[in-house]
């Protein structure tokens, strides 16, 4: 696991491949499952791996987070940074900000959490928990109602974010987005990433994008990492031709996620392409249905077999 804190600069060099978490039939963490998918997604040029929802966080118990950090940090190579995440609720997230302190990591995602907060509230929270953990956070934002913009723009003058993952979609599409308009005026485009997959990134990532956000995050990218980071010099370049037809290489996958769970056919979809293993899914999912199975394995295979082309 790269030691350096990551900056602003490092999130143009690499897409953030948002990887499931491999486990063996009674749930616990397979490392060496964990290990060939890290390895394979550093093979493509990824250097940036985030751990959060197709990891299927949410539902982690505490006592395991700490197994995790050293996992983690011992599969990726000292060239790739690592970032888990923490959270949703405030409990949880101040308990995990002590195992944080100590672990070597640089940052920490907080999972969104819906319901029962307000913006003050959140602000107020993840400074405590940023205190606590001694690091910067990564915020997943994912509603208008979990901060501001001018709440985030505090949090990021004062050290206590350094990273806005964005995740709101919008019924207008990508080029209608006031919010994010109004972030990136506040605290730059080179602190943002799309969070939301590689559906949204021809309208938001580099110079093919109307935001100039610096990256992505992705799950496909996991199967076929070449073809992710291509994508992402082709957006940063603004060459919109070869930007499409890298784009078009996730569509399939990404539909069949978007038709059922993004966390569920991610988590099986890596098993059939073939990449690794990723065993059980932690409750409180489960399995892509039988009567998926056939289309998300040749999505799944179909998009490793154009990434070995590239």
């Amino acid at each position: 696991m790269n030691p350096r804190a990551p900056t602003p600069a490092d999130l143009v060099q690499s897409v953030l491949a948002v990887p499931p978490l491999a486990r063996r039939p009674d749930l616990s963490l397979d490392a060496d499952a964990n290990r060939a998918l890290v390895r394979h997604v550093e093979a493509g040029g990824v250097r940036v791996l985030l751990y959060g929802g197709n990891a299927n966080l949410y539902h982690q118990p505490v006592s395991e987070f700490g197994a995790m950090l050293s996992m983690l940090a011992e599969v990726a190579s000292p060239t790739t940074w690592v970032i888990p995440s923490i959270g949703p609720d405030y409990g949880k997230m101040i308990d995990q900000a002590a195992l944080l302190r100590r672990s070597g990591f640089r940052t920490a995602m907080v999972l969104p959490m819906q319901g029962f907060t307000s913006i003050e509230g959140v602000e107020a929270g993840l400074r405590r928990v940023s205190d606590a953990a001694g690091m910067p956070l990564t915020v997943y934002l994912r509603s208008e109602d979990y901060l501001s913009v001018d709440a985030l723009g505090r949090l990021v003058d004062d050290g206590h974010v350094w990273c806005v993952k964005y995740a709101i979609g919008r019924m207008a599409g990508v080029h209608e987005d006031p919010f994010l308009d109004a972030l990136v005026r506040r605290i730059g485009a080179a602190r943002i990433v799309s969070g939301m997959g590689e559906r949204p990134v021809l309208g938001h990532v580099g110079r093919v994008g109307r935001y100039g956000l610096a990256s992505f995050t992705t799950g496909g990218g996991c199967i076929a990492p070449r073809s992710c980071m291509a994508l992402l010099a082709a957006l940063q370049a603004g060459d919109v031709e070869r930007a499409r037809a890298l784009h078009a290489r996730f569509m399939p996958l990404e539909t069949l996620r978007e038709s059922l769970s993004l966390v569920r056919v991610l988590h099986d979809a890596v098993s059939w392409s073939g990449v690794a293993d990723m065993g059980a899914q932690l409750p409180l999912l489960s399995p892509t249905p039988a009567s998926m199975r056939q289309d998300v394995q040749a999505a799944a295979r179909w998009l490793r077999q154009q990434d070995e082309a590239v």
